[in-house]
């Protein structure tokens, strides 16, 4: 009994030592808007009625992935914020992961869980095979909340504290994944403003994005747990001196962004998505041409 109660009171002194006593409150906050703008693009998407056919469902999506968008921006904050007025700690760290699952986990998958709901109910299809379908896409969907918790779990143990580190990611980052379903739920969004209902082009542009959408679900979240590299955009091409076509190519992004934000956020997010396996790719048929090469002039390659 008594080895018990000195075990008991180790435990107890132990507690007392980690016992967290101040934070830094700036990038906490900028870190919970994060959350809570996760919370609030489940809140839009829990609102559609698949059996209402109006615009408003539509809306409804929309700003659920504007809310996502508007988490990233504040992902991007806190830890600048952070950095800059020397307040790190593994508080923030930790703080800014819980976050993360809730923004770019949770709030995609269901965000496309209820867009493939909604165009099952208008489809009108066989119940047997709007079970299946249901249980394909719950399937998608837990998959990408699974692979984004463990890659920010991967990310919690293997990130170092020195940000000259930060030059690339391993594995699609999960705002980057998030921003793959929430610019095609905008973009879906946008479909009525170009094409009209019940023509040829509304029906194959609505086909075209809600289909894949399962399917490209489950790839952004394998490439999120894989180990492709993907580059730290700002750290390695906005950082610092750099040339000037750097900056004429930010001044196109955002010209882009006015004049049709909706297309610009797809075709970016796709683009850096597909970045990462078109590298692999390339280096790869790169190492195999270079022996050929090098066996047809003669040479041995240099290592």
């Amino acid at each position: 009994m008594p080895d018990r109660e000195h075990v008991r009171s180790r435990l107890l002194r132990r507690v007392k030592r980690q016992r967290l006593k101040y934070v830094a409150i700036l990038p906490s906050f900028i870190t919970l808007i994060n959350g809570l703008c996760g919370f609030a693009a489940l809140s839009f998407a829990s609102r559609t009625v698949p059996e209402q056919t109006s615009s408003d469902t539509l809306g409804f999506f929309a700003m659920s992935g504007y809310m996502i968008f508007i988490a990233m921006i504040a992902d991007a904050l806190d830890g600048r914020v952070a950095r800059m007025s020397q307040t790190t700690s593994s508080f923030g760290g930790q703080l800014d992961s819980l976050c993360d699952v809730i923004s770019f986990g949770v709030a995609p998958a269901y965000l496309m869980l209820k867009v493939l709901r909604y165009n099952i109910v208008q489809a009108q299809l066989n119940p047997a095979l709007t079970m299946f379908i249901e249980r394909f896409v719950w399937l998608a969907a837990g998959a990408y909340v699974a692979c984004t918790a463990i890659r920010l779990a991967r990310f919690n143990v293997e990130n170092e504290e020195d940000e000259t580190s930060h030059m690339s990611f391993m594995g699609l980052p999960s705002p980057a994944a998030a921003g793959v379903i929430a610019s095609l739920v905008v973009f879906y969004n946008m479909i009525p403003d170009f094409a009209e209902k019940h023509t040829w082009l509304y029906w194959l542009t609505e086909k075209v994005i809600v289909v894949p959408l399962p399917f490209i679900t489950l790839g952004v979240a394998l490439l999120m747990v894989s180990r492709i590299r993907y580059p730290h955009l700002v750290n390695q091409y906005m950082k610092g001196k750099k040339p000037i076509e750097h900056l004429g190519m930010v001044l196109g992004f955002l010209l882009m962004l006015v004049w049709n934000h909706q297309l610009t956020l797809l075709m970016g997010f796709s683009a850096f998505a597909l970045s990462g396996v078109i590298r692999l790719i390339y280096c790869r048929f790169a190492k195999k041409a270079t022996p050929k090469i090098a066996e047809e002039t003669g040479n041995s390659p240099t290592i």
